[in-house]
């Protein structure tokens, strides 16, 4: 038992004395370390500070602006929208300057590609509109909900679509954004459908404006006769039925005819512009940030070359 117990007493003694050597030696290249950085601080100095002059001289040369179009496609021309995306994206991958030149556009060159995705909104889809909630819980009961509400069946119904592009340059609504928004809106099949849309919008207003105006003179004649009518309890119980018919279709109208009212703004374009925001910086990837990036590539790429001077060293001297 006391040779055991001695044993492992000599077992734990080397044990913590490889434990202790294990933290010197992490100490010992913690300190050459600190005397490395101490030797060679100028030229790390220098580093940082070409690094970060190239980086930001590069930053400033290669900006990115972003631009943004929110719009509605009216008169079921989504497929219309994104084939005219399309045509752009293929105009421009084959550099056809005067196709850009021919529709307004000021400088295609400095445009990168033009991108378009559905902004997914499922309420929005949905609102009003039984059949496409009746289409939504039959697509649901037979796969997966989130691929249904994204894949571009579906998305291409969404009411709202998003068109992004990038510039080398800030941009101006004259040069690009009105000159793309004139080019989608180019097309006299949709154009027509508008226009007709719009003459049926104002024939309907007219008409619930009239019908408004028989059920306010039905409200008033039933006014003046209340008292008279009072007499029959009958009679008064089956004309203030009917008087509630009328009330409710009268409020159904004006709300019908506020609907109106805002479907003759929307619908004043083919494709409707929402909200257009041009010359947001882009930083996205590498943009912005190369007075970061430089300098610490610089700061490896010299600590490399120091490691393998080292090793070059230490070998010729083994050899030695």
């Amino acid at each position: 038992m006391s040779t055991n117990s001695k044993d492992q007493e000599v077992d734990l003694g080397q044990i913590f004395k490889s434990i202790k050597g294990f933290f010197e030696s992490i100490l010992d290249r913690f300190f050459e370390f600190i005397l490395f950085l101490k030797n060679n601080s100028i030229v790390i100095i220098i580093l940082l500070i070409l690094g970060f002059t190239l980086g930001y001289f590069l930053d400033q040369k290669n900006k990115t602006y972003e631009h943004e179009i929110i719009v509605t496609p009216n008169f079921g021309s989504a497929d219309y929208l994104y084939a005219k995306i399309d045509l752009l994206n293929s105009k421009k991958k084959e550099n056809d300057t005067l196709f850009f030149s021919s529709i307004g556009v000021n400088e295609p060159k400095k445009m990168g590609i033009i991108e378009i995705e559905p902004i997914v909104d499922v309420y929005k889809f949905v609102d009003n509109k039984k059949e496409n909630f009746e289409l939504i819980k039959l697509m649901a009961e037979e796969g997966n909900l989130k691929e249904i509400i994204e894949n571009d069946i579906t998305s291409k119904n969404y009411p709202f679509h998003k068109i992004t592009f990038n510039t080398v340059e800030t941009t101006t609504n004259k040069n690009t954004i009105d000159p793309i928004l004139k080019f989608l809106n180019d097309s006299d099949y949709f154009t027509a459908i508008q226009k007709q849309n719009l003459i049926n919008i104002k024939a309907k207003m007219v008409a619930n404006d009239s019908t408004i105006a028989q059920i306010n003179a039905l409200l008033n004649e039933f006014s003046s006769n209340s008292i008279n009518q009072k007499s029959d309890k009958l009679i008064y119980y089956n004309e203030n039925n009917y008087l509630n018919d009328i009330i409710k279709t009268k409020e159904n109208l004006i709300i019908e005819q506020g609907n109106n009212k805002i479907n003759m703004i929307n619908l004043d374009k083919v494709i409707k512009d929402i909200s257009v925001n041009i010359n947001k910086k882009s930083l996205k990837g590498i943009r912005g940030k190369l007075k970061f990036i430089i300098p610490f590539l610089f700061l490896i790429i010299f600590f490399s070359f120091i490691t393998l001077k080292v090793f070059y060293k230490k070998q010729i001297a083994k050899r030695s």
